[in-house]
C-alpha cells in the first residue's frame, strides 16, 4: 500500500514539474505574437552588448544603475534615452528571465565579428649582426673593428626602426579595427533581461506582465498598461539627468557624435606619431574651449579650459 502511495506522489510532482515548462512554451508564443516587429520607445540609455541592461522587477530596487552606467562605459550606447526601436525577440529563457531584445539584441552574441588583436613580432638580432659582433671581438686592428662597429650600429638602427615601423602599423590596425567593432556594437541593439530570483511567476508571462515590468524603462505607446508607474529616465551617472553639450563628452566618441555636442570645430590639425595620423580638434562651446585629439575619427583624449 506504501508503496502505491508514493508512486501517486511520484507521478504527481513529475506531472507539476513538466507544466512550468509547457506553460512558459505557450506564453512565450503570446509574448512573441504581442511585442515582436513592434516599435518601442526607451526611456533610458542601452549598451551595446548582448549583456544588455537587467531588471528585477520583484525587487525594491529593480534596477542597479551603476552596473547600467559600467555597462555603457565599457561598450558604448546603442540606444540612447527617446529612441525608437523595433523588438526583434522575445525569448523565455527556462525558468529565470524573459530576454526583451531591441534592434538586434546587442552585440557579442554567437557569430557576431569580434576581429582579431594585431600583434608585432620584434626582429631579433640577425645573424649578420652576430658574425660581426664576434669579428669586431676578435680582431686586433683597430681602424678594422671601428669600420665592423660602425657596420653593426647600422644594421641595428636599420632593424629597430623596421620593428618599429611594424609596432606602429600594428597599432594603427588595432586602432581600426577597435572603430569597426564600436560601429558594429552601436549598429547591434541591446536588450533587457526581465529575471525572477525565485522563478517567473505566471502573472509575468503575459504581454501585460512584462509591459507592467519595463513601463519605468519603456514606453509601449497607447498601450500602456493602467497602472504603471510613471516613468523615471536613468541615466549613466546616479541622481543626475541626461548629460548634454560638454558633460556629455568622453573617449571613444566618434568625430560626428562630438560636434553634435559641440558644434563644428573652430580649427583642425594634423600631426604624426609613427604611421599613426593624429587630428586636433578645437572647439568652442559654453564659454569653455575644448581641444580633441582624434585617430582615424575616434576622440582618444580631450583637454578643457576656459576661453
Amino acid at each position: 500500500m506504501r508503496a502505491i502511495m508514493w508512486r501517486v506522489v511520484l507521478g504527481a510532482a513529475l506531472a507539476l514539474a513538466a507544466v512550468p515548462r509547457g506553460a512558459a512554451a505557450q506564453n512565450e508564443g503570446a509574448l512573441r505574437a504581442a511585442f515582436e516587429g513592434r516599435t518601442v520607445t526607451v526611456r533610458i540609455d542601452m549598451p551595446a552588448t548582448s549583456q544588455g541592461v537587467d531588471v528585477y522587477p520583484l525587487d525594491a530596487v529593480p534596477l542597479d544603475v551603476r552596473e547600467v552606467a559600467q555597462r555603457l562605459k565599457d561598450n558604448g550606447t546603442a540606444l540612447r534615452i527617446g529612441q525608437q526601436a523595433m523588438v526583434t525577440k522575445v525569448v523565455v529563457k527556462k525558468n529565470s528571465h524573459i530576454e526583451f531584445q531591441l534592434g538586434g539584441g546587442g552585440y557579442g552574441t554567437l557569430g557576431d565579428w569580434s576581429g582579431s588583436t594585431v600583434n608585432a613580432v620584434a626582429a631579433g638580432e640577425t645573424r649578420a649582426e652576430k658574425a660581426l659582433r664576434d669579428s669586431i671581438k676578435a680582431t686586433s686592428d683597430r681602424g678594422q673593428r671601428q669600420r665592423m662597429q660602425r657596420e653593426l650600429d647600422a644594421q641595428r638602427s636599420a632593424r629597430e626602426r623596421e620593428n618599429a615601423r611594424a609596432a606602429a602599423e600594428a597599432q594603427q590596425a588595432n586602432a581600426a579595427r577597435e572603430t569597426l567593432l564600436r560601429a558594429k556594437r552601436v549598429e547591434s541593439g541591446s536588450r533587457f533581461n526581465v529575471r525572477f530570483r525565485q522563478g517567473i511567476p505566471p502573472e509575468q508571462l503575459t504581454p501585460e506582465g512584462v509591459m507592467r515590468a519595463l513601463a519605468r524603462w519603456v514606453d509601449f505607446g497607447a498601450a500602456t498598461p493602467a497602472g504603471a508607474p510613471t516613468a523615471t529616465p536613468v541615466v549613466k551617472d546616479d541622481a543626475t539627468p541626461a548629460a548634454t553639450g560638454i558633460a556629455a563628452l568622453r573617449k571613444g566618441l566618434l568625430v560626428e557624435q562630438v560636434e553634435a555636442l559641440l558644434g563644428p570645430a573652430s580649427a583642425v590639425g594634423e600631426s604624426r606619431e609613427g604611421t599613426l595620423t593624429l587630428v586636433r580638434r578645437t572647439y568652442r562651446r559654453d564659454g569653455m574651449q575644448v581641444v580633441g585629439r582624434f585617430v582615424n575619427d575616434v576622440l582618444i583624449d580631450f583637454a578643457i579650459t576656459p576661453r
